[in-house]
């Protein structure tokens, strides 16, 4: 499985970005998929996700410091993911990774990440 982010970039605190994941490869056997943030000097945290992607879309889950603002979503027909981030602030400052698990292949997919820079 091969991800490829893009819709990172540069916005003013209260703005919006909308995130896109293009995966390609084996994507029948993706089970779950996610947006993962790691800023400068801290770990990569989840910040999104949908699992049970093959049972037809979990529940959504989101990190406590993004809900109400950021809202994931999916495009099967695509095989794209989103990350619609609404009322941005600085501390959303990070890079952007997409994320896939195979549980058929027990293994992590990740993106090439995209920056996301919110000025106050």
């Amino acid at each position: 499985v091969q991800l490829v982010e893009s819709g990172g970039g540069l916005v003013q605190a209260g703005g919006s970005l909308r995130l896109s994941c293009a995966a390609s490869g084996r994507t029948f056997s993706i089970n779950a998929m996610g947006w993962y943030r790691q800023a400068p000097g801290k770990q990569r945290q989840l910040v999104a996700a949908v699992t049970s992607i093959t049972s037809g879309g979990g529940s959504p889950e989101y990190a406590d410091s993004v809900k109400g603002r950021f809202t994931i979503s999916r495009d099967n027909a695509k095989n794209m993911m989103y990350l619609q981030m609404n009322k941005l602030k600085p501390e959303d400052t990070a890079v952007y990774y997409c994320n896939a698990y195979s549980r058929s292949y027990d293994k992590q997919y990740w993106g090439q990440g995209t920056q996301v820079t919110v000025s106050s």
